[in-house]
C-alpha cells in the first residue's frame, strides 16, 4: 500500500523508504529448524554470574504477555499493530545475574543464525520471546516455538528460532551484519547497511 494514500497518523508510524503491507512475509536465510517445545532450550551464558538454561515449561511458568507493535523489514515492509504473545525480556533477565562487564548481546538461534545488540536495545519496554502473532501460535517458517522481538529495530534483530543469548563485553557481529547489514539496525535513520 503506497505511504501517501495512507491517513497521516498511519504514515507517521511507517519509517523512511518503507511501504504498509497487511501481509506477514517469510524472508530466512536457509532452511526452517523444526523444534519441538518440549525439546527447545534457551541457553543464557557469557558474562552472567552462572550460566542458565531454561526449557519451555520454565519460560511457560513465567508471567505471560500481550503486547502490541509495528514490525518493519530491512527489504522495506512495514506492518502495524502486531499482537505479540510471550515473555518479556525482563522477566528471562531476573532469572539471572549479568555481570558489570557485560554491554552487549548476541542472539543465537537454531540453525545457527546470530545477531547483535547493545545490551539496552536488548533490555526495553517493547521486547519479548514471542510463540505467538496475532492470536495464533508463531508457524515454524515465523520462529516456532520462539523467536525474539525487537520492535524498534529491523526484523532481523528480532532472531526466529531462538536458543540463546550470550552477553558479551565486547560487541560483534551476528550473521547479516557480518555480511554487510548495519550494526545498529535503526529504522527511522534508514540504518540498513554498512
Amino acid at each position: 500500500m503506497k505511504n501517501k494514500t495512507l491517513p497521516a497518523e498511519v504514515a507517521r508510524r511507517i519509517p523512511p523508504g518503507q511501504f504498509l503491507t497487511q501481509k506477514f512475509p517469510v524472508l530466512t536465510y536457509g532452511s526452517t529448524p523444526k523444534i519441538k517445545t518440549e525439546d527447545w532450550r534457551l541457553q543464557i551464558f557469557g558474562a552472567v554470574a552462572s550460566e542458565v538454561t531454561l526449557t519451555w515449561d520454565d519460560l511457560m511458568s513465567l508471567p505471560q504477555i500481550e503486547l502490541k507493535t509495528d514490525f518493519h523489514c530491512v527489504t522495506t515492509w512495514s506492518q502495524l499493530d502486531n499482537v505479540w504473545k510471550g515473555v518479556h525480556i525482563r522477566e528471562v533477565l531476573k532469572q539471572i545475574k549479568i555481570l558489570p562487564e557485560a554491554c552487549y548481546v548476541m542472539a543465537h538461534a537454531y540453525g545457527g543464525y546470530t545477531t547483535n545488540m547493545p545490551l539496552e536495545v536488548l533490555d526495553d519496554d517493547d521486547v519479548l520471546l514471542a510463540y505467538g502473532h496475532n492470536g495464533e501460535c508463531l508457524t515454524p517458517e515465523h520462529g516456532f516455538p520462539m523467536r525474539l522481538v525487537i520492535p524498534k529495530k529491523y526484523a532481523w534483530k528480532s532472531a526466529k528460532w531462538l536458543s540463546g543469548l550470550e552477553f558479551m563485553q565486547q560487541d560483534r557481529p551476528g550473521f547479516w551484519e557480518r555480511n554487510g547489514y548495519s550494526m545498529s539496525a535503526d529504522p527511522w535513520r534508514e540504518e540498513r547497511y554498512w
